[in-house]
């Protein structure tokens, strides 16, 4: 059986739902096209950006730019653990973040999982603030909502409330967003395959382009 076969139907079915709601994530102020060929890799994969594995003498890279507020974003969460099950041993799966304009909170999520990520905790923040994201969706006190996320996961709090108050962490945030403007990013979620842009209209399509990518 291929991995792409892995792949459950109840995933591919609700990916074609999130697809169509990326046409309506387009962010206003993007470049209407990407730049021709594939991103730089110093571009797209600083060695600070956070990891869904710890893999990184991969072959292949993939990059999802997100918005943590993003509903698209939330729904495929699932398919890129799945995808990191399947594939995380030849593949290193890096994390962008791009916060949608439109989306009030989604600075906050960010900073949020980048201080998580300077306690290298990343993982367990990024799935709970998908997770939880109508209970912060619009919310107006969602960075205490994040805090109370970082104690229920044993962060140490007085490191988490440093990294949320220094400005560096939001620069950190800012720069993974001009990362995606350079290269063309213009919705959420966005992926790159080793510094390929994909168009998918489905989870077989992001499978069959890590099989070309980790194909010998």
């Amino acid at each position: 059986m291929t991995r792409n076969v892995k792949i459950s139907l109840a995933v591919v079915g609700a990916f074609a739902l999130i697809l169509a709601a990326l046409l309506f994530a387009n962010r206003p102020d993007a470049p209407d096209t990407a730049p021709g060929g594939a991103v730089a890799a110093d571009t797209l994969v600083p060695a600070e950006a956070p990891r869904l594995n710890d893999n990184p003498g991969a072959p292949v890279t993939m990059v999802e730019f997100l918005d943590f507020e993003c509903p698209s974003c939330a729904q495929i969460q699932p398919v890129m653990s799945q995808l990191v099950q399947q594939y995380g041993d030849r593949v290193e799966f890096v994390v962008r973040y791009f916060p949608l304009p439109n989306h009030s909170n989604a600075v906050p999520a960010a900073v949020a999982a980048e201080a998580a990520h300077r306690q290298d905790r990343f993982i367990p923040m990024y799935e709970r603030v998908f997770q939880t994201q109508a209970e912060w969706a619009g919310a107006e006190d969602a960075a205490g909502i994040f805090r109370g996320y970082a104690e229920e996961l044993g962060l140490d709090m007085a490191a988490y409330d440093a990294a949320v108050a220094d400005p560096a962490t939001r620069a950190a945030v800012q720069e993974s967003e001009e990362a995606g403007l350079a290269a063309g990013v213009q919705s959420t979620p966005t992926f790159f395959v080793n510094g390929e842009k994909l168009n998918p209209e489905s989870v077989q399509d992001i499978t069959d382009a890590l099989d070309a990518a980790v194909a010998p």
